[in-house]
C-alpha cells in the first residue's frame, strides 16, 4: 500500500474529477486518492466509483448528504488513519490547488509534522481573483495572526499535508468548525500542541469550472471560531511546551 493519501472532497465536481485525478497521478504516481463525495446530484460519485474500478489508487467515500467541507475532511482523515497512511493531504477538486506541488509538500514533510500551503509568503501568488477577494483573504490572515498569535502567513488555506501523528493526537471528534474556520482550528490545535509546522509556497488559481463554495456564513463562522480558539486555550498566543513527543523524530521517512 502507498503511504500517501490525497483527500479530495467533492460536491458537483463532475467536470473536474477525472482531470484532477490524472493531474495528481502525473505529479505523484505513488499517491492514493480518496474522493469524499456528499451525494453529488450531478453524478460525481458515480464517476468516482468508475475511476476506482479502473485504478486501485483511487478510492471513494460516499456520504448521505452535503454536510460541509470540514465534515468531509474529518471523514477522510478517519478513513486514512484506519488504513495506516502516514502522509495525509487536503486538496480541492477544482484545480485551485496545483497538483504539481504535491512532491514539494511530501519533501517538506520529511522534516515537519504539518505542511501548510501558503499563497502569501515571499509575495502574493494568486491567479484570477478580484481585488476584493484578495483583500478579504489577506485581511482574514492578519486577523487570525493578531488574535491567536499564530505566525503563519496563510492560516485559512486548505492545501495541507499532515503526518498521521498529528491527526492521531488531535481529538477529531471535538472539532466543531466546518468552513474555512476548520482550516484555522486544526492548524491552531496542532501548533498549540507543539508540532513542527512549515509553510510551502504555492500558487493559487481560482477554480476553472463549477461554483465556488464561499459564502457569508462561512466568513462569519471563521470570525467567531478565532475567538473561541483564543479563549479555549486560556488566551495564550503561543504554545506552552516544546515539540510534541509524537513528532517526526519517531516517524519513518519515504523509501
Amino acid at each position: 500500500m502507498n503511504d500517501t493519501l490525497i483527500v479530495i472532497p467533492t460536491y458537483n465536481e463532475i467536470d473536474n474529477i477525472r482531470l484532477i485525478a490524472q493531474a495528481v497521478h502525473r505529479s505523484a504516481p505513488w499517491a492514493d486518492i480518496l474522493f469524499v463525495d456528499d451525494s453529488s446530484p450531478d453524478g460525481t460519485g458515480d464517476v468516482a466509483d468508475e475511476m476506482g474500478q479502473q485504478d486501485s489508487r483511487i478510492h471513494v467515500l460516499h456520504r448521505e448528504a452535503k454536510q460541509g467541507l470540514g465534515r468531509a475532511y474529518l471523514a477522510g482523515f478517519s478513513w486514512a488513519l484506519e488504513r495506516g497512511y502516514e502522509f495525509i493531504f487536503e486538496m480541492d477538486a477544482d484545480f485551485s490547488h496545483d497538483p504539481g506541488a504535491i512532491p514539494s509538500f511530501r519533501e517538506a514533510a520529511k522534516q515537519a509534522d504539518l505542511c501548510l500551503g501558503t499563497r502569501y509568503k515571499g509575495g502574493i501568488r494568486v491567479i484570477n481573483w478580484p481585488l476584493s477577494r484578495l483583500a478579504l483573504s489577506k485581511g482574514a490572515a492578519a486577523y487570525v495572526q493578531l488574535v491567536t498569535g499564530m505566525p503563519f502567513t496563510d492560516p485559512t488555506g486548505g492545501y495541507k499535508c499532515f503526518r498521521r501523528s498529528v491527526l492521531e493526537a488531535l481529538n477529531l471528534d471535538a472539532v466543531s468548525s466546518n468552513g474555512y474556520s476548520f482550516q484555522i482550528e486544526l492548524t491552531h490545535k496542532a501548533w498549540m500542541m507543539g508540532f513542527e509546522i512549515v509553510e510551502v509556497p504555492i500558487t493559487f488559481e481560482e477554480r476553472r469550472s463549477g461554483a465556488s463554495k464561499m459564502s457569508a456564513a462561512i466568513v462569519r463562522e471563521a470570525l467567531r471560531v478565532v475567538w473561541k480558539l483564543y479563549i479555549g486555550c486560556g488566551c495564550r498566543r503561543r504554545p506552552v511546551a516544546g515539540r510534541h513527543p509524537d513528532s517526526i523524530v519517531n516517524q519513518p521517512e519515504q523509501a
